[in-house]
């Protein structure tokens, strides 16, 4: 496999997010880089993995990436292959049914956006980082919970043994106006610091087409695939 176009796609995405830290006055060692890796087969994501180790030997102020499954199943399958090599999130919505499934590979569940989750996996977690996922548009096609009850979800989450709240997760508004998305993100930003006092840090927001506006609102992850991976088949 010629891995040249994948070098060469995570060296722009580590440059955008550069450049927009620094348009923000940010350290771009504050924005960590998530592989949104669903549908990429597992020899396509260790290449990725090689090549970010690669760009790091030659940087040291790059921080590791992260790989996010969308489906259970996903992290599942390539969990054996990529366990050691990343933190491996789950960044889709998580059915309780397969909570067992998701706690065998995932170090971080990012999509609790219920109490109900949230108990299923502080029964079966001892030391779990979860993050709650808002939805900050309102969208009816977007999972999360309603921005008015996320400081409430939060603290009952953090109530519970065997979890660690690490951040807030969002997908931005499906809006071709930049404002409207950057609203979002700013308030996905304004609820973090509601519970900061529990330790909350982590906003994990932005994806290949908007992470320039998800770091100028805060993001600590953004969630790139395709422009990573190029686009799905």
């Amino acid at each position: 496999m010629d891995a040249s176009p994948l070098v060469a796609r995570l060296a722009a995405v580590r440059e955008r997010i550069a450049r927009a830290a620094g348009a923000a006055g940010r350290d771009p060692g504050q924005v960590r880089l998530l592989l949104a890796t669903k549908t990429q087969p597992v020899d396509l994501v260790l290449a990725a993995l090689d090549a970010d180790d690669a760009a790091r030997a030659g940087d040291a102020r790059l921080s590791p990436v992260l790989v996010g499954e969308n489906r259970v199943q996903e992290l599942v399958a390539k969990g054996p292959a990529l366990a050691g090599r990343a933190p491996l999130h789950l960044i889709g919505p998580l059915q309780s049914n397969k909570v067992n499934a998701a706690l065998r590979w995932a170090t971080c569940v990012e999509s609790v956006a219920s109490l109900d989750l949230a108990q299923r996996l502080a029964a079966r977690a001892t030391a779990l980082d979860v993050h709650v996922q808002v939805n900050v548009s309102g969208e009816p096609t977007k999972h999360g919970v309603a921005p008015g009850e996320a400081v409430a979800l939060v603290r009952e989450v953090a109530a519970l043994p065997g979890l660690r709240v690490t951040g807030l997760m969002t997908v931005g508004a499906n809006s071709p106006d930049p404002e409207v998305v950057r609203a979002g993100y700013r308030e996905l930003r304004r609820l973090r610091d509601a519970v900061a006092d529990l330790g909350v840090r982590e906003l994990s927001m932005g994806m290949s087409g908007d992470l320039e506006l998800a770091v100028a609102e805060g993001a600590t992850v953004v969630r790139v695939g395709s422009a990573v991976f190029g686009p799905r088949a």
